[in-house]
C-alpha cells in the first residue's frame, strides 16, 4: 500500500502523458493515413486509365503510365503501413500501442495490416498480368484472373484506409471528428467509383432493361452507400459519396478524349484517335438520396436489421424508377455527343459495323427469366445492405 501511495505521482504523470498522447493522435490525421488515402486515389486513377488504355491503344507494354499509377498505389500502401506497423511495434508504448492490434508479433492499426496485404497482392499481380498477356494476348474481359487479383488488392487497400480512418474518427470528438468524417466520405467515394469501373460489363446502357443490369447494380452499389450511411455522422453521407462518383465519372468522359491515342493491336473496328472514356455515370445519386432520407426517417432505429432490408428495397425501387427511363435516354440520339459520351467505343468493338449499339440487349430469353432475375436483384440488394449494416455497426465500435 505504501508503495502504491509513493508511486501515485509517477502513475499520475504517466497516465497524463498517455491521455495527452491519445488526444493528440485523435486530433490530427497522421501522415500515413493521408499516404494510404493517396494510394487508394492512385489505384483509382491508374485502374480507370488502364482500362481506357486497353480499349483505346491495346496492351502494348508493361511499362505504361497507367500501370505505374496502379503499382504506385502498392508502394504508397507499403510505405504507409510499414511505417505505422513498425513504429507501433518498436516505438513508444504510450503513443500508439493502446490503439493497435497484434498480428504475428507485430502491432499496428487493423486497417494497416489489411492494406499491407492488399499492397502485396497488387504487386504480386503485376508479373502474373505480364505472363497472362504474353500467353493469351489482349484481354477479352475486364475481369481476367490477374485483373481480379489486382482488384482484390486494390479493394484491400481501400478497405484498410477506410478502417484506419474510421478507427481514428471513433477516437475523436467535436471538430476533429468532422475532419475524419470528411476523409471517410472521400475514401468511400473512391471505393464506389472503383467498383463502378469494374462493373462496366454488366451496367452498360444497352443492358438497363435487363435483370442482369439490376442484379449487378444491386449487389455492388448498396454495400458502400449503406455502409457509409451507417458509420458516418454527416447528414447526407450516401448522397455525398454518390455525388463525388458522379462528378469523377462525368469529368473522365469530358477529359479523357482530349488526349491522343491510337490502336496498336487488331482487329480495329473503330477509328480511334483519342482515349476512350468508360461511359457516363449511372444515376445512383437518386437511390443514395433515398437511403439518406430513410436514415433520417428511422432515426435511432437506423442500424437494425429492419433498416437494412428497407434500405435494400428502397435502393432497388428507386434505381428501377430512375434507370428505366434513363436507359431510353442513353440509347437515344440525344446522348450521342461529347457530354454523355455515347459516341465513344473501344477500337475492337464492332459497334455500328456488325450490330446496332443503341438497342437494348435482353440476356433473359423469357419473361419468367426476367422476373426471376429482378427478384434476385431485390433479394441481393437486401442481402448486401444487411452485410453493410452489420459491418457498419462493427466499424462504429472500432478504435484500433
Amino acid at each position: 500500500m505504501a508503495n502504491v501511495i509513493a508511486n501515485a505521482p509517477t502513475l499520475g504523470i504517466r497516465i497524463g502523458i498517455a491521455d495527452r498522447a491519445e488526444a493528440r493522435s485523435a486530433a490530427a490525421i497522421p501522415w500515413y493515413a493521408w499516404c494510404l488515402t493517396a494510394a487508394a486515389t492512385s489505384a483509382l486513377i491508374g485502374g480507370y486509365w488502364d482500362i481506357s488504355w486497353h480499349i483505346s491503344i491495346g496492351r502494348d507494354t508493361f511499362w505504361t503510365p497507367a500501370h505505374m499509377a496502379i503499382y504506385l498505389a502498392g508502394v504508397l500502401a507499403a510505405v504507409a503501413c510499414g511505417y505505422a506497423i513498425l513504429s507501433t511495434t518498436f516505438g513508444s508504448p504510450l503513443e500508439a500501442k493502446a490503439a493497435s492490434v497484434s498480428i504475428w508479433g507485430l502491432r499496428g492499426p487493423l486497417g494497416c495490416f489489411i492494406a499491407a496485404w492488399g499492397g502485396v497482392l497488387m504487386l504480386t499481380s503485376a508479373p502474373f498480368d505480364n505472363w497472362w498477356h504474353t500467353a493469351y494476348g489482349l484481354d477479352v474481359k475486364i475481369l481476367s484472373p490477374p485483373h481480379v487479383m489486382l482488384a482484390m488488392g486494390i479493394g484491400a487497400i481501400k478497405l484498410g484506409a477506410l478502417l484506419l480512418v474510421c478507427a481514428q474518427a471513433n477516437r475523436a470528438t467535436g471538430a476533429n471528428r468532422i475532419k475524419f468524417d470528411r476523409l471517410l466520405l472521400y475514401i468511400a467515394s473512391v471505393e464506389l467509383t472503383g467498383d463502378a469501373g469494374f462493373m462496366l460489363e454488366k451496367t452498360w446502357p444497352t443492358l438497363t432493361h435487363s435483370s442482369e443490369f439490376y442484379f449487378a447494380a444491386c449487389t455492388g452499389f448498396p454495400l458502400i452507400l449503406v455502409l457509409i450511411a451507417t458509420i458516418s455522422q454527416a447528414r447526407w453521407p450516401a448522397t455525398t459519396v454518390a455525388a463525388v462518383y458522379t462528378a469523377l465519372f462525368a469529368l473522365a468522359v469530358w477529359i479523357f478524349p482530349l488526349f491522343p491515342a491510337e490502336p496498336k493491336l487488331g482487329p480495329v473496328y473503330q477509328h480511334v484517335t483519342h482515349f476512350i472514356p468508360l461511359g457516363f455515370p449511372l444515376p445512383i445519386i437518386v437511390p443514395a438520396f433515398a437511403i439518406d432520407l430513410l436514415r433520417h426517417r428511422m432515426g435511432a432505429r437506423w442500424g437494425a436489421w429492419k433498416s437494412a432490408l428497407l434500405a435494400g428495397s428502397v435502393f432497388f425501387v428507386t434505381l428501377l424508377a430512375v434507370e428505366w427511363p434513363w436507359g431510353y435516354f442513353m440509347n437515344s440520339p440525344l446522348a450521342r455527343n461529347r457530354i454523355f459520351g455515347r459516341i465513344y467505343f473501344p477500337y475492337s468493338d464492332p459497334a455500328n459495323v456488325l450490330y446496332n449499339p443503341y438497342h437494348f440487349h435482353f440476356p433473359e430469353k423469357t419473361t419468367a427469366a426476367f422476373i426471376t432475375g429482378m427478384v434476385m436483384a431485390l433479394v441481393g440488394a437486401m442481402l448486401v445492405s444487411s452485410i453493410a449494416v452489420a459491418l457498419g455497426n462493427w466499424m462504429r465500435q472500432l478504435k484500433r
